[in-house]
C-alpha cells in the first residue's frame, strides 16, 4: 500500500511502524472473512481492510471525523484478521497507533468520556474494583440484568497450598480477577503444586497495562507495565522459571512488553527479558501431561465445549494445546462452530458497545450450546463472565476442572491422601 504520511508522524516511532505496517496490506481483503463486526454489519468500515483505509487517511493529513472514530470503536481487536492475513499485517498494532491520533483530533461527548474514563480508573486498579465488586456482589440479586452480567456470584477460593518447592514460578494475579473469579488463580496454585511447583505473586503487581493501553491512554498503560516489571524484577533476578499467565488477554499484552518498550532505555531489555519468561498457563500445563494422565485418566467424565480466547489464538498465537491436554487425560472436548470467532467481550467492548457485544455472545453461545456441553471451558475472565451472563451451563476456566478433578483423585485414593492433601494446603 503506497503511504505518504503527515508531517505531524511521519518522523515519530509510531508512524514508522505505521508506515511498515501499510505499506504490507496488499488489499487482498481476505481479513473480512474472519472480522466479526464486518459479518454482522456489512459495512467495508467495518471491516479491517476498511479501518486500514480510514487510519491511512488519518495519519496522512485528512482530518478525523466522529465517524472514523465510530468505525474505530467498533473493532473488537480480536486479532482474527492478523491469524487470516497472508501478508503479515499488525492490524492489532495499526488500530492502536490509529484510534490515539483519532482520538487526538475528534475528542469524546461528555458521558462518553466520563464512561471511559470510569472504566480505565475502577478496573485497573484493585483497591478500587475489589470493594466495588464485593458491595456489587452483596446486592447482586436487586441489581439491574445488565449489572448483574458484570457481577458474578461471590465465590470461595479455596486454599493456597504453602508447600515450598525447588521450582518456582510466579504469576500476574491481575486486575479483576481476584474479586470477580479468585479461584481461578487459587487452582492454578493447586494444580502447579501437585506437580511440584510453587507458584508465587508479587504484592505490587497489578494491572497488565491493557485496559487503559487499549482506551486510548497508552502513556497511562505503559506507565502501568514499568511498575510490574518493578515488581517482578527481584523475582527474575532470583531465578523464577516463568511469569504465568492464567487469563490470555494479560499474557498477550505481557508477551507484547518487549515491543511497546522497546524505545525507553531505562526498562526496553528487562521488558524484553519480562516478555520472554512469559507464558500462558497452557504452555506450562503440557509439560506435566505424564503426570495429569496418571492421576486423572477416566476422573472427569463431562463433556466439554471448549472456547478458546481471541488473546490466546489470535493474540497469542496458541490452538491446540488446551483441547490436547484435556484430550489426554480423558476429557471429550469439542470446538463448536465458528470458533474462531469472538464472544464479544474484548475488555471493556461489551460496556461500551453492548449491541454488538451481546449479538456476539448469543451467536456464540448458540455455537457452543450445540455441542450439548456440561460445562464451557475458557481460558480469559472476560469471555467467562460474558458468556456465563447468557447461559445456564456452568463456564469455568479450564485449570479450574483440573483442580477439581486432582481433588476427586484424591478423595477416591483413601483417607491417607487426604490427609496428606489437607497437610500440603494448610
Amino acid at each position: 500500500m503506497q503511504t505518504n504520511l503527515a508531517d505531524f508522524i511521519k518522523d515519530t516511532h509510531e508512524g514508522k511502524e505505521a508506515e511498515d505496517i501499510l505499506r504490507k496490506c496488499v488489499h487482498c481483503g481476505f481479513c473480512t472473512a474472519t472480522c466479526p463486526t464486518y459479518q454482522l454489519l456489512g459495512d467495508e468500515l467495518d471491516g479491517p481492510r476498511g479501518r486500514i483505509y480510514l487510519i491511512k487517511q488519518v495519519l496522512e493529513g485528512k482530518p478525523a471525523t466522529a465517524k472514523t472514530q465510530q468505525h474505530l470503536d467498533r473493532c473488537l481487536t480480536c486479532r482474527n484478521c492478523e491469524t487470516t492475513c497472508p501478508s503479515g499485517v499488525q492490524y492489532g498494532r495499526l488500530v492502536d497507533i490509529g484510534r490515539q491520533v483519532v482520538d487526538q483530533q475528534v475528542g469524546r461527548p461528555f458521558l462518553q468520556g466520563m464512561k471511559r474514563a470510569a472504566l480505565k480508573n475502577l478496573l485497573s486498579r484493585k483497591w478500587l474494583f475489589n470493594p466495588a465488586m464485593k458491595l456489587g456482589q452483596s446486592l447482586r440479586p436487586m441489581l439491574p440484568r445488565a449489572l448483574q452480567n458484570k457481577v458474578p456470584p461471590a465465590q470461595d477460593a479455596g486454599l493456597w497450598p504453602q508447600t515450598v518447592h525447588a521450582r518456582k514460578m510466579l504469576l500476574l494475579d491481575g486486575c479483576v480477577q481476584p474479586a470477580m473469579s479468585p479461584n481461578i488463580n487459587a487452582a492454578t496454585a493447586r494444580v502447579l503444586d501437585a506437580m511440584g511447583v510453587e507458584l508465587q505473586i508479587a504484592p505490587k503487581a497489578g494491572c497488565c497495562g491493557a485496559i487503559r493501553y487499549h482506551l486510548n491512554e497508552q502513556a497511562d498503560g505503559l506507565n502501568d507495565m514499568r511498575r510490574n516489571i518493578d515488581a517482578w524484577w527481584p523475582y527474575v533476578e532470583a531465578g523464577v522459571e516463568a511469569i504465568v499467565m492464567t487469563a490470555s488477554g494479560c499474557g498477550a499484552t505481557v508477551k507484547d512488553y518487549g515491543h511497546l518498550l522497546e524505545h525507553d532505555a531505562d526498562y526496553a531489555d528487562k521488558a524484553k527479558k519480562i516478555s520472554a519468561l512469559t507464558r500462558d498457563l497452557s504452555e506450562i500445563l503440557p509439560e506435566f501431561e505424564a503426570q495429569l494422565v496418571t492421576q486423572l485418566a477416566g476422573k472427569i467424565r463431562k463433556r466439554i465445549a471448549w472456547h478458546p480466547p481471541c488473546t490466546l489464538q489470535h493474540g497469542q498465537q496458541i490452538r491446540g494445546k488446551v483441547e490436547g491436554l484435556l484430550t489426554a487425560i480423558g476429557i471429550d472436548v469439542k470446538l463448536c462452530a465458528d470458533s474462531h470467532l469472538c464472544c464479544g467481550s474484548a475488555g471493556t467492548y461489551s460496556v461500551l458497545q453492548p449491541a454488538l457485544s451481546y449479538q456476539l455472545r448469543d451467536n456464540k453461545l448458540q455455537n457452543l450450546l450445540a455441542t450439548e456441553p456440561e460445562v464451557i471451558l475458557s481460558a480469559n475472565i472476560g469471555c467467562l463472565t460474558h458468556l456465563q451472563s447468557g447461559t445456564q451451563v456452568s463456564v469455568l476456566h479450564w485449570v479450574e476442572l483440573i483442580d477439581m478433578g486432582l481433588q476427586q483423585a484424591r478423595l477416591e485414593s483413601g483417607p491417607e491422601a487426604v490427609v496428606a492433601a489437607i497437610n500440603v494446603n494448610s
